[in-house]
């Protein structure tokens, strides 16, 4: 089983205006500790150019797994609100570890923006 994966991160700015954006990263090491992960994916994020700066400069603190490859998807636009206790990444463990294989997609969001949404499920448009 290789050690390096192709993964999808979403990063999501606001859920009820469902504004996210995706991002491929390439040659993720799946053995990394979570924390590192999130260091890498927010430096990377920060020099993108293909980004605008607004995305690049937000206060993400939390992954969760959207989908895994050839699993099933949720209806839910930006991404579902269940299992957060089995799907959001924990520190201190490695990304294996959390379930994240190759072609997984993650939603990269900010925690309290998450739980306030969470409380009160509604998309404004």
């Amino acid at each position: 089983m290789s050690s390096e994966a192709i993964l999808t991160v979403r990063l999501v700015r606001s859920f009820e205006h469902r504004n996210f954006k995706p991002v491929v990263l390439r040659g993720v090491n799946l053995n990394q500790q979570v924390e590192e992960f999130i260091a890498s994916v927010k430096n990377d994020v920060s020099t993108r150019a293909d980004l605008p700066p607004p995305f690049k400069k937000f206060g993400y603190d939390t992954m969760k797994i959207i989908h895994q490859a050839h699993g099933a998807k949720t209806n839910e636009l930006v991404m579902s609100l269940e299992d957060d206790e089995k799907l959001i990444l924990r520190d201190g463990l490695d990304l294996r570890a959390c379930g994240v294989a190759n072609e997984t997609e993650l939603a990269f969001f900010r925690m309290a923006d998450y739980a306030k949404y969470k409380a009160n499920p509604e998309t404004l448009w």
